[in-house]
């Protein structure tokens, strides 16, 4: 048996830990589902065999996924923060978690269809709005309160002026 992380965030689910998942292990890299347990007995919101937790890798962080109930539901104070090197993968990720049940928010924010909030934010971004000349960050900065996902040639054209 392969020793545990010291450090594992855990998110709460519903009921559809392995299929979010399965999902996550689907649409990014370096995420896969480790294991899958079945409770040894009856809890809360479910029964002895149905799946307790999930053990998964979202782009190498280590998750354990907890089938709690409908008890607690997930909100923006905890995101997953997704670096992205240009429009395509911007593209790809955000379009797959809003293709799937998910929703669009504001500033590169979305939500997957179980409620976890992603950050799908471009290099490009996040050097813009850091930019040593505090005019073109602060235009870069406005350009961003306006998208929902960011766009890199926007953002660019800002920095610009």
């Amino acid at each position: 048996m392969a020793k545990p992380a010291k450090n594992t965030i855990c998110l709460w689910y519903d009921r559809d830990a392995e299929a979010a998942a399965r999902f996550y292990a689907s649409v990014f890299p370096d995420t896969f589902v480790s294991a899958v347990h079945h409770a040894p007995g009856d809890f809360p919101s479910g029964k002895q065999g149905d799946v307790l937790t999930v053990e998964f890798s979202v782009m190498g962080i280590p998750c354990l996924g907890l089938n709690g109930g409908p008890a607690f539901k997930q909100d923006e104070a905890f995101s997953f923060q997704v670096a992205t090197e240009d429009q395509a993968e911007t593209d790809r990720y955000w379009n797959a978690i809003i293709g799937n049940g998910g929703q669009a928010s504001a500033c590169g924010w979305c939500k997957d269809r179980w409620g976890v909030s992603w950050q799908i934010t471009p290099v490009a971004l996040t050097r813009a709005i850091t930019h040593s000349d505090p005019a073109a960050a602060k235009r870069a900065f406005e350009a961003m309160m306006t998208m929902g996902k960011i766009d890199i040639a926007a953002i660019e054209a800002a920095v610009r002026g």
